[in-house]
């Protein structure tokens, strides 16, 4: 059984509780919007080095599992 770590957090101390990656001051916006606008997940971690790779696995595997649920 895999354990699933804490992937975003929003507290009201940390850039007025915008979500951002757990462990980080990087808003998950950044990544939707990178990705918006065409850029590659290793353009996204170049610009912002304190969030994982793992951590943009996961994000994007999560949305894509609650997309699914929603649909179905």
């Amino acid at each position: 059984m895999r354990m699933k770590t804490r992937l975003i957090s929003s507290d009201p101390e940390i850039l007025g509780g915008t979500p951002v990656f757990f462990g980080t001051r990087v808003p998950v916006k950044n990544l939707t919007d990178c990705l918006e606008a065409g850029h590659s997940i290793d353009d996204f971690l170049e610009d912002f080095p304190s969030v994982s790779r793992a951590q943009v696995i996961e994000f994007l595997e999560e949305a894509r599992a609650q997309l699914t649920a929603f649909v179905a």
